[in-house]
C-alpha cells in the first residue's frame, strides 16, 4: 500500500474507533485533556528509542506518536475545528515560510544563521497572532515542558536581548550562591522556602548548561539511566552473596556500587 493509502486507513481506523454507536468505549469517552499526558509520554518514547539506537523500537513509537496527532486531529474534526488534514497542511505552509533559502530566494551561510532565521520567523509570527496585547521575549515558551527544558528556552530568550551572565564561570558563582541560601533555608526548617531555594538552585544549574551547550533535559536522563544500570548491578553482586539492597547497611551498598563503577571503566 502507498504512504497515501496508509495514511487513509490509520484515519479511518481512528474514525471507527470513535464512532458514537460502534466504537471503542474508552476512545470515545477521551477529550483533549485526557489524551495530551499520553501524547507527551509517546514523544518520550520516541527519544527512548533514539538513545537506544533501536531502530525497529522507534518505528514502533513514531507510529504511536502519529497515532496521538490522529487522535487529536480526530476530536477536532469531530467539533468542527479541524481535520487533519488541516493540520498537514498548515505544517507544510508553515515549512514553506520558515524556509525560504530552500523554497524562496534568501541565502542562508551555515546551520547556526538559519537558526537564528528560524528564531526571528517564530518571532514574527508571534507578534502577528498577538499584535492586540504586550509583546515579551518571553512568549510562547509553552508551559507544558519539561520544567528543565523550558528553564533553558526562557533563559535563552532573555539572553537574546542580552540578560545573561557573559561567562559560564560567573554562573559557578551563582550555584555556590543559591546552595548557600538553601542551607540557610534547610536550618530556619519552612518547606515553602527550602522548595523555593531549591528552585533557583535547579534554575541556576540549567543556566550552567545551557552556557556549555549542554541539554541539561538529556543529561539528567543520562545521568539517571546510568545510576539506575549501576544500581542494578549492585542488585546482582549483593544476591551473588545471598544478600539484598533491604537487608544490606549503607556501607556495604556503597561498596559494591564501587565495584559496579568499576567495572565500567
Amino acid at each position: 500500500m502507498s504512504d497515501r493509502d496508509q495514511l487513509r486507513r490509520l484515519l479511518a481506523i481512528m474514525a471507527r474507533l470513535r464512532d458514537p454507536a460502534s466504537g471503542c468505549p474508552w476512545d470515545r469517552e477521551q477529550d483533549f485533556a485526557s489524551i495530551a499526558p499520553y501524547t507527551i509520554e509517546e514523544a518520550y518514547e520516541v527519544a527512548e528509542a533514539i538513545a537506544e539506537n533501536d531502530m525497529a523500537a522507534l518505528k514502533d513509537e513514531l507510529g504511536d506518536l502519529l497515532f496521538q496527532v490522529v487522535f487529536h486531529a480526530r476530536m477536532a474534526e469531530e467539533r468542527g475545528e479541524f481535520a487533519f488534514a488541516d493540520v498537514a497542511a498548515a505544517i507544510a505552509d508553515k515549512m514553506l515560510r520558515r524556509h525560504p533559502h530552500v523554497f524562496g530566494d534568501a541565502a542562508i551561510a551555515d546551520a547556526a544563521a538559519q537558526t537564528t532565521a528560524w528564531e526571528a520567523h517564530k518571532a514574527a509570527e508571534r507578534r502577528a497572532r498577538n499584535a492586540d496585547r504586550q509583546q515579551s521575549a518571553l512568549d510562547g515558551v509553552g508551559l507544558a515542558l519539561p520544567a528543565l527544558t523550558r528553564a533553558e528556552k526562557i533563559q535563552k530568550r532573555a539572553a537574546r536581548v542580552g540578560f545573561d551572565w557573559p561567562a559560564a564561570a560567573q554562573i559557578f558563582d551563582k550555584i555556590e550562591e543559591e546552595i548557600a541560601e538553601l542551607r540557610a533555608e534547610l536550618d530556619a526548617n519552612v518547606p515553602a522556602r527550602i522548595e523555593d531555594e531549591l528552585g533557583d538552585l535547579l534554575f541556576a544549574v540549567a543556566n550552567l548548561a545551557r552556557h556549555l551547550d549542554v541539554d541539561p533535559e538529556t543529561a539528567l536522563r543520562k545521568a539517571t539511566r546510568k545510576f539506575e544500570r549501576r544500581f542494578r548491578r549492585v542488585e546482582t553482586l549483593l544476591a551473588e552473596s545471598g544478600r539484598a539492597p533491604s537487608g544490606s547497611t549503607l556501607d556495604e551498598m556503597e561498596a559494591e556500587w564501587g565495584r559496579a563503577k568499576a567495572e565500567e571503566t
